[in-house]
């Protein structure tokens, strides 16, 4: 397994957000987790991206411990994730953005830097072209010289995508990445997140358009007050009473 979460619990004083929950997300796969507002997906994110200790349990990444790592050093072997919001540098341009991320990866030191020596150029000219693929894969190459903050909403999107793709990850962990976008825009981000998985990159998915995820998602999770209630393909899911009952209802099957 890629990642391996084991009976993960997190505390936040008295409420218990996650309860001993265990999952695992397989190498190129997508895993869509889906539960109602307030069930403990971002939390789960949080925990699992290093950006909240546990309060118990452990989280295994390719095989290796990583239960208390900070977020940078989790990105760096090849897990991230973006965000609700577009955690963007608005007030920079694409190519910008693009290329301050790739630093994450960049190796060397601050003195190597200072000095202009061969190791710092070689990683600064491979981040420039590592820069341009990642922005032309995404399809935000002519647009590369805009403000982040003059996008429309999907291409911030785009650009939130192609920041975390500057890490290069072997799972990508997406938070909500339909929400405010309109149907042509949603239609192409579901086209990029296939398009990943087809590149061998594991995504872990949560987004509450429920036939957009059952559509992408090779298997889903389902959580409610911090538990998970159900595990299985799109179909089973679908059909699956605990779910329907405390999450999906018929009427969303009925759109």
């Amino acid at each position: 397994m890629l990642l391996t979460i084991e009976t993960i619990t997190k505390n936040f004083g008295g409420l218990a957000a996650l309860r001993e929950l265990s999952l695992e997300v397989r190498a190129g796969e997508i895993l869509g987790l889906i539960g109602p507002n307030g069930s403990g997906k971002t939390t789960l994110f949080n925990v699992i991206s290093g950006f909240l200790p546990p309060s118990a349990g452990k989280v295994f990444f390719n095989g290796k411990d990583i239960t208390g790592f900070r977020p940078d050093r989790i990105a760096r072997k090849g897990l991230v994730r973006t965000f609700q919001g577009n955690n963007l540098f608005m007030h920079r341009s694409v190519w910008e953005n693009i290329l301050i991320a790739h630093h994450l990866l960049i190796k060397a030191n601050f003195l190597e830097l200072l000095l202009n020596r061969s190791r710092a150029k070689s990683g600064e000219a491979a981040a420039a072209k590592s820069s341009l693929e990642i922005l032309d894969y995404l399809g935000l190459l002519p647009v590369k010289e805009e403000l982040a903050r003059n996008l429309p909403h999907g291409y911030q999107r785009a650009l939130g995508v192609a920041v975390a793709l500057a890490a290069q990850p072997r799972l990508l962990l997406l938070d909500e990445p339909l929400a405010g976008m309109n149907p042509e825009e949603s239609k192409r981000f579901i086209g990029l997140i296939r398009g990943l998985q087809e590149k061998g990159i594991a995504l872990m998915v949560v987004e509450h358009d429920m036939k957009a995820v059952m559509g992408v998602s090779h298997r889903l999770v389902v959580l409610n007050y911090g538990q998970k209630i159900a595990e299985g393909s799109p179909q089973e899911i679908q059909q699956n009473p605990l779910v329907i009952e405390a999450y999906l209802g018929s009427e969303v099957w009925d759109e």
